[in-house]
């Protein structure tokens, strides 16, 4: 496919700056526009230089793929190499670019394991548990997970927060059903027997004509 370059053209209908490259007046291949920027008409391309300018412009397609995918939320490194893989990307360039946002420091799984761990124990609690089985289907390390874990309130304190944040809504209710919707509700986000049932210790409900056990509240 050797040749020299006879017109280069902007992809019109392409929002991304995309340029059409011809070689002795054929269409041959688009490059984005950085990439072009290097070309002139008249210049010859081997067939070495065009394979090595395809390589990156396919790079820089899975670049600005994943840099999307990093701006709506961060994510672990597999989590961003399946999303990628998944979208048809071959597996060389994925890994060309993982490494690239790895090295200036767009991908970085302790942070990421960090900033989660962060955000379940302020805006949408969880039980550690429930955190680390999230990390880890993100693919995260157990080390880089413990790490995350550490930074957190433990699971007392998470809950009893989140009992008394939930309480106000169940002001309606008697004072036992009180208890036992709060009992399933911390045990929907992973809070286990012991962590509920030393807060409903901990919490007020007001007179209960009869003692109920957690089992009951459970049930």
């Amino acid at each position: 496919m050797a040749g020299t370059i006879t017109a280069l053209k902007a992809q019109r209908h392409r929002r991304d700056g995309r340029v059409s490259v011809y070689l002795d007046g054929r269409f041959a291949f688009g490059l984005p526009l950085a990439s072009a920027l290097t070309l002139r008409v008249g210049q010859f391309l081997s067939d070495e230089q065009i394979a090595a300018l395809r390589a990156q412009a396919r790079e820089e397609q899975v670049q600005q793929r994943a840099l999307k995918l990093l701006a709506f939320r961060p994510r672990s490194v597999a989590e961003l190499r399946q999303r990628l893989m998944r979208a048809g990307m071959a597996a060389e360039d994925v890994d060309h670019v993982v490494a690239r946002l790895r090295a200036v420091g767009l991908l970085d799984d302790t942070a990421f394991a960090q900033s989660w761990a962060e955000s379940r124990a302020n805006a949408r609690p969880r039980s550690r548990r429930v955190v680390a089985w999230e990390l880890r289907q993100k693919g995260v390390s157990e080390a880089e997970i413990e790490a995350a874990l550490r930074a957190m309130p433990d699971d007392e304190t998470l809950a009893l927060r989140l009992a008394h944040a939930r309480l106000p809504r169940l002001r309606a209710l008697t004072p036992f059903e009180r208890r036992r919707r709060l009992s399933q509700w911390l045990a929907r986000r992973g809070f286990d027997y012991s962590t509920i049932e030393n807060v409903l210790a901990t919490v007020e409900f007001g007179e209960v004509d009869e003692a109920p056990s957690l089992g009951d509240c459970m049930s």
